[in-house]
């Protein structure tokens, strides 16, 4: 079983469209979207609709809770005042852009989905199992105390915006970094692909699970231009674009 899993897309259309087609030529048999679809970018509207053309399953981010709910905060618990202060043009900007129609799919997203592929257990969601908008940083006190409490095999999120994969004990951490925002010094967008193979065929009901990274280059000059361009929007967020960075 081939999963392609996205995550943090953020209004970003430009690498979203790339990435669904990078996709295309791997022979996944599933994708999910983690969350965060809107939010600082300026295609809210085009990146809902393709996800509900494309028949993706997609689970709830804070910021799609935040604009599908008509709330005045993206639950992003930025500790710098002048980040919070963008993150508010950020939140202005996509309630007005984003249409009712896609703010009641935004609000109707669930929150976390749960499958059993190849005797493995998987559990997708946005932040973590107990909020949608904690960090499971690689190595994080707060990873290992998610993962200890953990019933599935397999746990995948997003919310950080940089992939890793990482064991506890016997349980996996997959996180599917971002498409649309990514934090990894890079402009190119990133998706992970989980792949669960059965090894029935060697005598044992067992399956192994092996976790790709993989970067998309895209037009992110294109997509900084149009924030640039936007009179609401800061002109920071294109840079991050350009960098791939995070401060």
């Amino acid at each position: 079983m081939r999963i392609a899993v996205i995550s943090d897309i953020h209004s970003n259309i430009y690498a979203l469209n790339e990435v669904l087609a990078d996709i295309k030529n791997r022979h996944v048999d599933l994708t999910v979207c983690t969350g965060d679809l809107v939010g600082y970018a300026t295609r809210p509207n085009e990146v809902i609709e393709t996800l509900k053309e494309e028949k993706i399953l997609t689970i709830m981010g804070n910021y799609d809770e935040a604009i599908g709910n008509f709330k005045i905060i993206c639950g992003c618990d930025y500790p710098d005042p002048k980040d919070a202060e963008k993150a508010a043009l950020s939140m202005q900007f996509t309630s007005e852009e984003t249409t009712l129609e896609n703010k009641a799919y935004l609000r109707n997203l669930p929150k976390e989905a749960a499958f059993t592929f190849n005797n493995k257990t998987i559990r997708f969601v946005h932040g973590s199992t107990r909020v949608i908008n904690e960090y499971l940083k690689e190595n994080s006190k707060e990873a290992e105390e998610v993962m200890g409490e953990l019933f599935e095999d397999i746990l995948v999120c997003g919310h950080t915006h940089i992939p890793y994969a990482k064991y506890y004990g016997e349980k996996l951490l997959v996180n599917a970094g971002s498409v649309g925002k990514p934090k990894t010094n890079t402009p190119d967008a990133n998706y992970v692909i989980i792949d669960i193979q059965n090894e029935d065929e060697i005598g044992q009901r067992e399956s192994s699970v092996k976790v790709e990274i993989i970067e998309v280059a895209y037009d992110a000059e294109k997509m900084a231009r149009e924030i640039e361009e936007n009179e609401i929007l800061p002109n920071d967020f294109a840079r991050l674009i350009r960098e791939g960075s995070s401060k």
